[in-house]
C-alpha cells in the first residue's frame, strides 16, 4: 500500500478542525485508511542517519497515512481532504469540467517515429492556477506517488509538467537518435546530449533506476515546442528552460507512456486534484493531441459514467439489512454520487472521473461496506448447515506424524524449492528424468525448481548437525511436485514420507522395521494377497549395488528402501553410512 506523509496542521486547517491522534485514527479507519505513524521530518532523519545530520531539521508534525494500492485520488493531501469531507457530508464531491480555451487550443503532435518505443501520449493545461509552497510539494509529491504506482516506475506512464508562459506551442512529441538530442536538463547548468546525459545519471540515486527503460532503444523519445525547445525526455528528464516553480501560473501537463488508458488515467488524477487551485476551480483546459495516423482527441476526458446495481445485491453480498435510500446515501459519502430509480431497488450511481478504481460492481459493493462500517456488520451464522472435517490426507498425514515421533524419529521441515543439483546430480539421476516443475528466473541457485522427492532436504539437514550425538534418526512427511500434463495446471503434488537413519553402520534392519511399523498402522498385511505389501529387489542410482528395495502395496509400486550409495553421500558431506525409505502415502488413504 502506499504511504501519503501530510503535515498534520495543513491537513486540520484544510479539514476546518483539528483532531485528537486517537480521533484522527479513527476516522482513517472509518473511510478505509490506516494511519501508519505519527512522526516528523527531524525524527526520520534521525532513525535513518543519526541525531548529527537531524540537527536543524523541521519539527512539522507528519501523519503516514496507508492508502489502498488503487485509490489513486488519495495519494495527495488534496485528494484526501475532498475525500473525508466528502464522507464526513461537509461538502459535495465537486464536478469536473473540461473547458475550450478562449484562444488558440494547445496542440500535441506526435510523429511515427514513437510508435515502437512510447507511442502514446495525452495533455491538458491548468490555467490561472495559484501555488503556494505547501501545494507546490504536493503536486511534486503527487506525480512521483503515481509514477511509483499506476506508472510502474515510469514504464507505463511519465508525466511531464511545464510553465506553458515559456513555451511555444504546437508541440511535438517523435523519437530521435540520442546523439541528436541535445537541451539543458533540469538542475542542469548547461546542455548535454542525451547520451552524455544517460551516462551521467547513472549515478543519480533517483534516476538511475529508470535508465534502463529507453537506453538500450535507438532512438530516444523527445517533445519540443514550436521553437525547438525540448521540453523533456521522457521517461528520465524535463528539461530547465520550462521548470514549474511556485510563481507558474499556466501549467501544460503531458503524459506519455505505453499504457493509454493508464495515461488517461493519470492525467484524469492530476488535474483533477489540483484544479481547485485554479481561478476557475475544478475546470480544466483542453489540450488537442494529434496521433500519427492524423486523426486527433481531446484531453482531459473526465469522462462520468452511470452504473446501476441492486440494492438487494448490495445488502445479500455485505450482509446487512439496509433500505435502498440508505444505501445511496453510504455510496455518495464515498464520492460515488448516487440516487434510487426505477422499481425503488435500482440504484443509479455516477462514477466521477477521479474512480478509476470502479471496474465492477463489486467494487461498488466493497464502497458500501467501507461506508456502513465493517465492524458495525452483524455477525450471523450462514444458512447452510455443515459439518467440518479434516481432509483425509491430512488426516492420515497427522497420525503417522505422532507414530513416526514414537518410533524414535525426529520431524523435519524442509524448503519446498531446492536446486537442480540436488535432486538430480547429488543423487545420480539427469535432471530431465526427474519431471521436476521449474522456477521461472529463480533468485538463488538454492531455490530452483520444487522438488521431486524429500530424501535430499533430510540429507542436507543431517548434514547441517553433524556434530549432533549419533545416530540421526529423521522424517519428514510433506508433498513434492511432479509433472503431469494430465492436469489443469500442469503438475501434480503427491504426499511423501521419508525417513533417514545415520550411524557408523547403514542400518538397514531399522529402517526395514520402521516400513513394517507404518505399514502394520495403515493396516496393510505382509504377502501379496488381500491388497499386502512386498518389498522386491531392486536398483536405483541413489542407492548401493546390491542394497535397494522397490515396495509395492496393493498392487502398486509405492517407493523405496535401501542404503544410500557412498557418492550420494559423499556429494551431501557426509561421512557416514546412511539408510533411507521413501514412499507415497496417497494410495493407502
Amino acid at each position: 500500500m502506499p504511504t501519503v506523509s501530510v503535515k498534520r496542521d495543513l491537513l486540520f486547517q484544510a479539514l476546518g478542525r483539528t483532531y485528537t491522534d486517537e480521533e484522527f485514527d479513527e476516522l482513517c479507519f472509518e473511510f478505509g485508511l490506516e494511519l501508519d505513524e505519527i512522526t516528523s521530518e527531524k525524527e526520520i532523519i534521525s532513525k535513518e542517519q543519526g541525531n548529527v545530520k537531524a540537527a536543524g531539521a523541521s519539527d512539522v508534525v507528519l501523519y503516514k497515512i496507508d492508502v489502498p494500492a488503487n485509490r489513486y485520488d488519495l495519494l495527495c493531501l488534496e485528494g484526501l481532504v475532498r475525500g473525508l469531507q466528502v464522507f464526513k457530508e461537509r461538502i459535495k464531491a465537486p464536478v469536473y469540467k473540461r473547458v475550450m480555451p478562449d484562444g488558440k487550443i494547445q496542440k500535441l503532435i506526435i510523429t511515427e517515429e514513437t510508435a515502437k518505443i512510447r507511442p502514446f501520449a495525452v495533455a491538458a493545461v491548468l490555467r490561472n492556477i495559484k501555488f503556494t509552497k505547501d501545494r507546490y510539494d504536493s503536486f511534486i509529491e503527487l506525480q512521483e506517488k503515481l509514477h511509483q504506482n499506476i506508472c510502474r516506475k515510469r514504464a507505463l506512464v511519465a508525466i511531464g509538467t511545464h510553465d506553458l508562459d515559456t513555451l511555444s506551442g504546437p508541440f511535438t512529441y517523435t523519437a530521435k537518435r540520442p546523439s541528436d538530442i541535445k537541451f539543458k536538463p533540469l538542475n542542469k547548468t548547461k546542455e548535454y546530449t542525451a547520451c552524455e546525459l544517460m551516462n551521467i545519471y547513472k549515478t543519480d540515486n533517483h534516476l538511475k533506476h529508470y535508465l534502463h527503460i529507453i537506453e538500450n532503444k535507438p532512438l530516444y523519445p523527445v517533445i519540443y515546442d514550436s521553437n525547438g525547445v525540448v521540453l523533456s525526455m521522457p521517461p528520465i528528464i524535463n528539461g530547465d528552460h520550462s521548470r514549474i516553480t511556485v510563481n507558474t501560473r499556466n501549467i501544460f501537463i503531458e503524459c506519455t507512456g505505453t499504457d493509454f488508458t493508464k495515461a488517461k488515467i493519470v492525467l484524469d488524477i492530476i488535474v483533477t486534484m489540483f484544479s481547485e487551485y485554479c481561478e476557475n476551480q475544478f475546470t480544466v483546459e483542453a489540450a488537442e493531441v494529434v496521433f500519427p495516423n492524423g486523426k486527433s482527441h481531446t484531453f482531459p476526458e473526465l469522462a462520468y459514467r452511470k452504473e446501476m446495481v441492486r440494492a438487494d445485491l448490495i445488502n445479500k453480498k455485505v450482509g446487512i439489512r439496509e433500505t435502498p435510500e440508505n444505501l445511496a446515501k453510504l455510496l455518495t459519502r464515498m464520492y460515488l454520487k448516487s440516487e434510487v430509480i426505477g422499481d425503488g431497488n435500482q440504484i443509479e450511481i455516477e462514477i466521477p472521473p477521479t474512480r478509476a478504481d470502479i471496474i465492477h460492481a463489486c467494487d461498488i459493493v466493497e464502497d458500501a461496506a467501507i461506508a456502513y462500517g465493517y465492524s458495525n456488520i452483524q455477525m450471523t451464522l450462514p444458512k447452510t448447515y455443515t459439518i467440518a472435517n479434516q481432509f483425509p490426507l491430512n488426516k492420515l498425514t497427522e497420525l503417522l506424524r505422532h507414530d513416526m515421533a514414537a518410533a524414535g524419529f525426529t520431524e523435519a521441515l524442509t524448503f519446498a524449492l531446492c536446486s537442480q543439483e540436488d535432486i538430480a546430480d547429488k543423487l545420480g539421476v539427469d535432471i530431465s528424468a526427474t519431471k521436476a516443475v521449474h522456477i521461472s528466473s529463480p533468485k538463488t541457485a538454492e531455490f530452483q525448481v520444487a522438488r521431486t522427492t524429500l530424501l535430499p532436504g533430510l540429507l542436507k539437514t543431517i548434514a547441517a548437525n553433524r556434530k549432533m550425538p549419533l545416530p540421526l534418526k529423521l522424517f519428514e512427511i510433506s508433498d513434492i511436485v511432479i509433472k503431469d500434463s494430465n492436469t489443469d495446471v500442469g503438475a501434480k503434488n503427491y504426499r511423501h514420507l521419508c525417513a533417514v537413519y545415520y550411524n557408523k553402520n547403514p542400518g538397514f534392519e531399522i529402517i526395514h522395521g520402521l516400513l513394517d511399523r507404518i505399514m502394520q498402522l495403515l493396516d496393510v498385511l505382509p504377502g501379496e494377497d488381500k491388497g499386502g505389501y512386498v518389498i522386491k529387489a531392486s536398483e536405483g542410482p541413489a542407492f548401493f549395488p546390491g542394497r535397494c528395495a522397490e515396495i509395492f502395496a496393493r498392487g502398486q509400486s509405492v517407493g523405496k528402501l535401501g542404503v544410500l550409495h557412498p557418492d550420494v553421500i559423499t556429494k551431501f558431506e557426509l561421512t557416514m553410512p546412511c539408510s533411507s525409505l521413501e514412499i507415497n502415502i496417497g494410495p493407502f488413504l
